[in-house]
């Protein structure tokens, strides 16, 4: 009789969901591919097979950010082509239809960067990713009919803001499964998997919109021919990609990090490159349409190519290359080459203007991509490793800082794409106040100018006095 109990008690005592026993890493696995006892700082288990699932996890979430960004900058391309399809709208208002997105999506940025250790990477990459099928399919309902009011546009443009926030939630999960040392490279091929969605978005949307389309658009296609892969995104999200139990970001971390003066500094820093990667990037097309329109689109066959595709593909490509330089040189330092070189690309367009040469006006523009690109890598280097030093200077331990610097990675990135609402707005004002773009690359340059200073002055003298490079 007293054997009864067990035999009636045992199957409970073990049930579906309990967690496998420790790998010899020290990594255990929990139903919906839940990991406990991660710590990508230990060599033995990051060789072992922690290098390998970082790995995975990366892969997907590139997939994931850079289907996200390809719908933040579908309205980028497609208002080039709203006077072909029969809409009438000012240049103001197609403006706004270009910055809405970055507007959404920058806000949205902040409370994204809570929904990783809230619900899990591989969950919030699911829901995030299903989150773009609305304004894909939103657009592609809208720009079917000429006669949709600007208002129904405005908010299906707002609604491709979900876009630009995946990109806090992916940086902030990423910033996890890699060791401290390595996370320049990781984070920069993150960004620069995501930001590479802009680049295909405009060189893709064109070709969908005219090939077989004869001498009408297929606007709608705009859209649409972006659903099949973001449901292949949120497969394989929930497949092959985990949730790390020591994903731990909080109120009191991003408290803590809106009260680090650092924070605000390097905000700054981030609106001067990503904010310029995503600003000019997002005007390109608007931008070669108005200056020199005869190169605005040109014949493939039946199909239309435009070249903006250029610019955030150089952007996209170099940021990766910001992340390593700055983990050899120091963020601080490849920062500041980056604003030199903003600086110069932004300036030649000014006086290369009166030519009249496309050609020129490309490669000045590419100069001014590329270079925001690095020092995109190079400033989003340079957050972990600054709040890092300021938590040792206040006797703090590396897991505090960790949860604080992942916090402050989502609250810069949002408040440094801010910069995709304000370049658009402000080239706009110059356009319909000056009648060009020359006053408004004017002020670009001398807050280029500006945010070297500060990188210099606050960046370097920190590197100096620590014995770090930043």
């Amino acid at each position: 009789m007293t054997a009864a109990p067990p035999t009636i008690t045992a199957p409970t005592t073990a049930p579906p969901s309990a967690p496998t026993a420790p790998s010899g890493s020290g990594i255990t696995r929990r139903p919906g591919r839940w990991i406990d006892g991660w710590d990508p700082e230990d060599t033995a288990q990051w060789d072992s097979e922690g290098k390998a699932v970082a790995t995975r996890n990366l892969r997907w979430s590139i997939f994931a950010e850079f289907l996200g960004f390809v719908v933040w900058q579908l309205w980028s391309v497609v208002v080039v082509s709203l006077p072909a399809a029969g809409f009438q709208f000012t240049t103001g208002e197609i403006f706004w239809l270009i910055s809405m997105p970055s507007l959404v999506g920058a806000t949205l940025r902040i409370p994204y960067t809570f929904m990783v250790p809230r619900f899990g990477g591989r969950n919030w990459t699911m829901v995030s990713a299903a989150l773009l099928l609305i304004p894909s399919i939103g657009l592609a309902v809208a720009v079917s009919n000429p006669e949709t009011p600007f208002g129904v546009m405005l908010l299906i443009a707002a609604l491709a803001g979900f876009g630009g926030g995946n990109f806090a939630s992916s940086m902030a999960n990423i910033t996890f499964f890699y060791p401290h040392a390595q996370k320049g490279w990781a984070l920069g091929l993150n960004a620069a998997g995501g930001n590479l969605g802009a680049s295909v978005a405009q060189l893709v949307v064109p070709i969908a919109i005219t090939i077989g389309a004869a001498a009408t658009l297929n606007l709608p296609l705009a859209g649409l021919v972006w659903i099949p892969l973001i449901l292949i995104a949120i497969v394989g999200a929930w497949k092959r990609m985990d949730n790390l139990s020591t994903a731990k970001a909080d109120v009191a971390a991003s408290l803590s990090a809106l009260r680090e003066p650092h924070l605000w500094i390097l905000a700054v820093l981030y609106i001067g490159t990503f904010g310029s990667f995503i600003g000019f990037a997002g005007v390109f097309p608007k931008l070669i349409a108005d200056t020199f329109p005869e190169f605005s689109a040109f014949a493939v066959g039946s199909a239309t190519l435009s070249l903006a595709f250029l610019g955030s593909l150089v952007g996209s490509v170099s940021r990766p290359f910001g992340g390593r330089l700055a983990d050899r040189f120091g963020g601080a330092a490849i920062t500041i080459g980056s604003f030199v070189a903003m600086g110069i690309g932004a300036s030649s367009v000014i006086v290369t203007l009166p030519l009249q040469n496309f050609w020129i006006f490309l490669l000045c523009f590419l100069v001014l991509f590329a270079a925001a690109g690095i020092g995109n890598g190079a400033t989003y280097r340079m957050i972990p490793t600054v709040f890092a030093l300021r938590a040792r200077a206040r006797g703090g331990d590396g897991v505090g800082a960790q949860r604080t610097s992942a916090a402050a990675l989502g609250l810069i990135s949002a408040i440094g794409a801010y910069g995709g609402f304000v370049i658009p707005q402000l080239l706009s004002l110059s356009k319909t106040t000056f009648g060009d773009y020359s006053t408004a690359l004017g002020w670009f340059v001398m807050a280029y100018a500006g945010m070297l200073v500060i990188t210099a002055g606050v960046y370097l003298r920190l590197a100096r006095r620590t014995g770090t490079r930043i």
